[in-house]
């Protein structure tokens, strides 16, 4: 239990220095974006796509992916439900809803792209009512990503910059349910789509929170943490695997952070 505590501790801390660089940079009202990082080659831009899928399109896919499976995979506690209903080019990673923290670790095959949330949310058309038009809804999802407070994401420990430039949203309005017309929903919200990594272990760590109204999701806090044995499971050490100069972690990690929140999220 200590050692969990003070993994963390850690995992706070490498958090709080990451915004603490960024709130610095804001400070000086430096005109320049920060200048790239290790971790910023890793990751594929709001416009990338994966064969002939936008990113959005996959957005769309990962909330189908979520809604579809027996048990939601933003409330999977450690990362034992990793590998549920996982198929293609593209792994799903989750967030949590919101209410707890979460530490997962999983196997995740080689050469595979990472779908990840960072906070984002989910609004669909009341099936009690008459069906809303598709921009009622992408402009309810939209309403809690137009405050995003603060937002952070590392890769092996090195942060991805500015990450509110991963703003995504669905590509129009979709079925949750593929081939059902009815029930049409949108998605809002912040991604990353990661590259396939390197063999071995790797550490993804998400932070972020809205600051809207107190009412439903308008204050969602998401915190994680994953640790992705990329092409099976090794307890080794090994240095520079996803960025260079970087050593991987031995032993366990603790970890924090965010799913997608219905009507909200992830």
């Amino acid at each position: 239990m200590g050692k969990r505590l003070a993994l963390r501790a850690g995992l706070i801390v490498s958090i709080a220095a990451a915004c603490a660089s960024l709130t610095a940079a804001n400070a000086n009202n430096a005109p320049e974006r920060p200048a790239a990082t290790a971790a910023d080659q890793l990751v594929l831009p709001p416009d990338g796509k994966v064969g002939d899928e936008t990113f959005g399109q996959l957005t769309a896919r990962w909330w189908q992916w979520a809604d579809h499976v027996d048990i939601p995979p933003y409330l999977d506690p450690d990362g034992r439900f990793c590998e549920i209903g996982q198929e293609g080019p593209v792994w799903f990673l989750a967030g949590t809803d919101g209410t707890f923290n979460a530490h997962r670790e999983c196997v995740v095959p080689e050469g595979r792209y990472l779908l990840v949330p960072i906070i984002n949310m989910l609004q669909g058309s009341n099936d009690k009512g008459l069906p809303l038009p598709c921009a009622v809804l992408q402009g309810a999802a939209a309403v809690n990503n137009e405050r995003l407070a603060s937002a952070v994401a590392l890769i092996d420990g090195v942060p991805v910059t500015d990450v509110a430039r991963f703003r995504v949203r669905s590509d129009g309005c979709f079925a949750l349910q593929p081939g059902h017309a009815s029930g049409l929903t949108a998605a809002d919200g912040y991604w990353l789509l990661i590259k396939p990594l390197p063999t071995g272990r790797h550490t993804l760590t998400i932070g972020a929170n809205y600051d809207s109204d107190d009412s439903g999701y308008g204050k969602m806090v998401q915190n994680f943490e994953y640790v992705l044995h990329v092409g099976g499971r090794t307890d080794l050490a090994v240095v520079g695997h996803g960025v260079p100069g970087r050593a991987a972690h031995t032993g366990d990690i603790a970890c924090s952070t965010g799913c997608p929140a219905r009507g909200a999220g992830g």
